[in-house]
């Protein structure tokens, strides 16, 4: 069977309190099933990667088998057609998911402007508002390997980081002066 699926994510705060979207429709236009998955905190990328996981969750849930997916996240579209490197590692970790629910499927996807995709947009911006996924005919039960719903830790080259304190100095008392970091060398 061969569907229409429209995919969209977004992220208030990038991090913060995002959604992941995906509206299916049969051929004719007729909608099959849309989905508008709440996630208390994600980035607009991880968000974007778990709107096409759950597309393909559920289009292989409704037996479909060539998928003519539209996004408007350019990052996305070029990253799963190899076009670009993926260098987070979170996003690769989705993408290898994305790749094996993908696999002996027929897949299209292909990069819309936003204007073009506002049916996802509408539903991501709702479930966000609710606080709370929403949707028609929705994923009946998600696969155990699930992204999580909080990023990985703040982490470089393999390390947790964690932000600086500075103490204050003589010389950078509470003004607008930027101190000199190469003083004390």
């Amino acid at each position: 069977m061969q569907v229409k699926i429209n995919i969209d994510g977004g992220s208030r705060g990038n991090p913060g309190p995002g959604a992941a979207a995906y509206v299916i429709c049969d051929m004719n236009g007729k909608i099959l099933a849309q989905e508008g998955h709440f996630m208390s905190t994600c980035t607009n990328n991880q968000a974007e990667y778990t709107a096409l996981k759950l597309a393909l969750v559920k289009a292989r849930e409704l037996g479909a088998s060539e998928l003519f997916i539209e996004s408007d996240s350019l990052l996305l579209v070029k990253q799963f057609l190899g076009e670009y490197k993926i260098k987070n590692p979170d996003l690769a970790t989705r993408m290898q998911t994305i790749r094996h629910l993908a696999s002996g499927l027929t897949i299209h996807l292909k990069h819309v402007l936003r204007e073009f995709n506002k049916a996802p947009d509408a539903l991501a911006n709702k479930a966000m508002d609710a606080k709370q996924s929403l949707g028609f005919n929705p994923i009946v039960h998600l696969p155990a390997d699930d992204f999580p719903s909080t990023p990985a830790a703040n982490t470089v080259n393999g390390v947790e980081v964690k932000p600086v304190v500075r103490k204050s100095t003589k010389t950078a008392k509470k003004s607008s002066i930027q101190p000199d970091l190469f003083s004390s060398l």
